[in-house]
């Protein structure tokens, strides 16, 4: 790209859409692939390639973009074996009802609705406790730590992720 760096087009995309990302790079190091996939990338496909081995990604890509579920609202995400419901504030694991505090019900939702998408504590204390939230960022590592006690499920295709030096994701594997 002749003006910006891909990777700086990435973050900047991911402050405001959860659009599919797969960067086409020659750069094949493994430290820049793993900052081009947290910083938000989908996939990472290094040159030279095939288009087959392309098409054969997006296509993934889409699937795990399609992969959930939600009500008109948004406030209803589901999940094969979790039901996280904003409505009610109630977070269902394979048909069981987990009780939840109301944050963190909010914090598994807001990760939820943009699954694969990296977020810090900065940005999940300001959507879930907003902008005048003035205690430590640690709270949400105390919170996460709670919510994976919570909804563990051992065969369960989805996770809270945590990316080092970044901050958490919610995955669906495949």
């Amino acid at each position: 790209m002749p003006r910006r760096s891909g990777t700086d087009v990435c973050r900047e995309i991911r402050r405001t859409s959860r659009v599919p990302i797969i960067m086409l790079t020659a750069k094949g190091e493994e430290i820049d692939r793993v900052l081009g996939l947290e910083l938000g990338a989908d996939d990472y496909i290094v040159k030279p390639f095939s288009p087959r081995e392309v098409i054969a990604r997006i296509k993934a890509v889409l699937r795990r973009m399609t992969d959930h579920t939600a009500d008109e609202s948004g406030n209803v995400l589901r999940f094969d074996k979790l039901e996280i419901n904003l409505d009610n504030y109630q977070v269902k694991v394979d048909g069981s009802a987990i009780p939840c505090t109301p944050k963190e019900v909010e914090i598994l939702h807001l990760l939820a609705a943009h699954p694969g998408q990296v977020m810090d504590r900065e940005q999940i204390l300001s959507q879930v406790w907003g902008y005048d939230y003035f205690g430590d960022t640690r709270t949400v590592d105390t919170h996460i730590k709670r919510i994976r006690q919570k909804i563990s499920l051992d065969d369960a295709p989805w996770g809270l992720i945590t990316v080092y030096g970044v901050g958490y994701k919610f995955e669906v594997f495949h």
